[in-house]
């Protein structure tokens, strides 16, 4: 964790602890109250509850020109980026990707559609659908070490998490408290349930929340979709392609719509908002990964529609590649901050059953 980000947060949070006139907007402020002092360990968790949605700098009184210059926003997103860069395995990748967002994304992109043409110009035409341009076992090869190893690094980094703010046994109930705020994005609505602050500063608004939810809709939707289809490939030896009206098709393509529209929206809003309130030197990382998802939803409803022409090789790469992408940049991308936000959640959940019993 960087010192200096550290220190200017645990500053700030000692005038917002003795302040406390931004107390109902959301989960960071209950928890800092129950604090007297602030450990690492503190403020990390307290910087991974912040949504960003900026409420507070917009009602502080001490927000500069004030000499206090408070400014929680940034504070917290500075220590939260570095918490995804310390914890995440290997941090020279996590670093560079930060850095380099939009250089890595593109040439990760590139390289791989190039790979997999290749590939497909070496198989031979068999089979129906995309499996004349690629078979099913190269597919399966290549995308099933690219699907698990992150996942298995992002569990690693959240047990890391886990450990650094002290996390006990989980309840039910705390699970039951901590999905309910991650599905209705409690946290973005500016605690009295009118919105945030993100794009229109200091008018209200609820479009970066419900488009985070379309966005997090057309995932699980396509996650499911793609979960449906291996699932009728196994167990039933139904081979894709499937017909419009098949379980796959009726779940991935309304995934597909509500991902690119979801992303194109986070982008606009991301846009108009203004980037001196977000973590120092990552705009370009974070809107590479949003604009990366929202590519992979929108290569794959091309490509559904463009089915039976001569374009479906090129479009089938461009999209395998997105999707490969996505999957090996979730460690390191923003993507990481829902299963860290999710544990943060969580922890939330105990201290406060905790400090209500």
């Amino acid at each position: 964790m960087s010192i200096d980000n550290t220190g200017e947060a645990r500053r700030q949070l000692g005038i917002c602890n003795a302040c406390r006139y931004c107390e109902g907007f959301c989960s960071v402020f209950p928890s800092l109250q129950q604090l007297r002092q602030f450990s690492n360990a503190d403020i990390t968790q307290l910087a991974n509850l912040c949504h960003n949605c900026r409420a507070c700098h917009y009602s502080c009184q001490y927000a500069a020109p004030h000499e206090f210059k408070v400014n929680i926003p940034v504070a917290l997103a500075d220590v939260r980026v570095d918490s995804w860069k310390r914890l995440a395995r290997p941090r020279v990748v996590a670093s560079a990707f930060q850095r380099h967002g939009v250089l890595i994304a593109a040439l990760l992109v590139i390289t791989l559609m190039l790979f997999i043409s290749l590939l497909g110009g070496q198989s031979p035409e068999t089979g129906s659908g995309f499996y004349q341009y690629l078979s099913h076992t190269t597919m399966v090869l290549i995308f099933t070490p690219a699907f698990l190893l992150p996942l298995v690094l992002i569990a690693d980094a959240v047990r890391r998490y886990w450990r650094e703010v002290g996390g006990e046994a989980i309840s039910t109930s705390h699970l039951r408290g901590a999905f309910n705020q991650a599905a209705s994005l409690k946290n973005l609505s500016g605690g009295q349930g009118q919105g945030c602050n993100f794009e229109k500063q200091d008018h209200y608004s609820n479009a970066r929340r419900y488009w985070h939810q379309a966005t997090v809709a057309g995932f699980l939707l396509c996650f499911a979709s793609t979960s449906t289809a291996t699932l009728l490939h196994y167990l039933w030896n139904l081979p894709a392609p499937y017909p419009w009206y098949s379980l796959p098709k009726l779940l991935g393509v309304p995934g597909g719509i509500l991902l690119t529209l979801g992303c194109s929206a986070l982008a606009v809003l991301k846009l108009k908002a203004d980037r001196t309130l977000g973590a120092t030197g990552v705009w370009g990382a974070e809107m590479a990964f949003v604009l990366l998802l929202g590519l992979t939803g929108l290569t794959g409803l091309v490509l559904y529609a463009i089915t039976g022409t001569s374009w479906v090789s090129t479009a089938l790469a461009l999209h395998l590649a997105c999707v490969f992408s996505l999957f090996l940049l979730l460690p390191y991308s923003k993507m990481v901050h829902g299963f860290f936000r999710l544990t943060a959640l969580i922890r939330h959940e105990q201290t406060r059953t905790t400090d209500d019993g």
